[in-house]
């Protein structure tokens, strides 16, 4: 009898812990909201899009598209009704705008509407900011209520630092105080990820939430763009690389289909 009871009570007791986790399990599913990137095909890949409030870096060289990815991921937040600031550290204002209506989309009107905010910041003010916990991006983050940022490029910033120690230190402190703040934030890397080997964004590519790669090389004779989701947090996404094309009024548009050659024979 006093087996019996004993074995009864362990049985409860399992039953008991496997309800709670159960929950627990409910409850960390639950809590896990998506934010779409706006990005074509690309949210079927990543379980509908970024984490909310995930900081998620976009690794590429020239001619892939990455500020036009940052902008397509930002005007996506416009239209859910969301304020979302872009800061550059290598572009100009006017001129960038000039380029995104190429694309069309018109930067300057939804600026006007309150909507879109554009700050230019020198890589060495990033590091004031860092110093004064926030300084002026952080009044205009916390006081416009931002929902998404765009960082293009941070590779400037990254080259401040003397050592490797100071670079990781910096990093940090970046990755911290965008948490901090409550958004959906999106940085931007300049390495080829074929040809530089260095992996000196290392550091970043270890503490963002998520690594998008993006290749631009010659195939066949003709140069090709394509995406790789390398790694996302949280996130059952593709282990595949798809092609992509850049196209006016939609930005980047990803193939719904994966690329089934080898990266092995890319022509550099």
């Amino acid at each position: 009898m006093v087996k019996k009871e004993v074995v009864k009570k362990a049985k409860k007791v399992v039953a008991k812990k496997k309800k709670v986790m159960k929950k627990v399990v409910a409850r960390k599913v639950a809590k896990i909201v998506r934010v779409p990137t706006g990005i074509k095909n690309l949210d079927r890949i990543i379980e509908s899009g970024f984490e909310k409030n995930s900081t998620n870096l976009v690794v590429g060289g020239s001619g892939n598209g990455k500020s036009i990815f940052a902008i397509q991921f930002l005007i996506e937040g416009i239209k859910k009704g969301e304020k979302v600031l872009y800061v550059a550290f290598e572009e100009k204002k006017a001129d960038f705008y000039v380029n995104m209506m190429e694309l069309g989309w018109d930067l300057e009107k939804y600026e006007k509407e309150g909507k879109f905010f554009f700050l230019s910041y020198a890589p060495e003010k990033v590091k004031t900011m860092l110093e004064e916990g926030g300084g002026d991006i952080e009044m205009l983050v916390l006081g416009k209520k931002i929902q998404r940022i765009a960082m293009d490029s941070i590779t400037t910033f990254v080259m401040l630092f003397e050592s490797e120690v100071e670079m990781r230190e910096g990093a940090l402190s970046l990755f911290s105080l965008l948490r901090s703040w409550d958004c959906t934030s999106l940085i931007i890397y300049e390495r080829d990820p074929l040809v530089d080997k260095k992996q000196s964004s290392r550091v970043l590519e270890f503490e963002a939430d998520s690594l998008i790669l993006l290749y631009f090389t010659r195939l066949k004779n003709e140069r090709k763009r394509f995406l790789e989701v390398y790694k996302m947090r949280g996130t059952d996404h593709s282990k595949s690389v798809f092609p992509y094309e850049i196209r006016k009024n939609i930005g980047i548009d990803v193939s719904s289909s994966s690329f089934k050659g080898k990266f092995d024979s890319f022509a550099k």
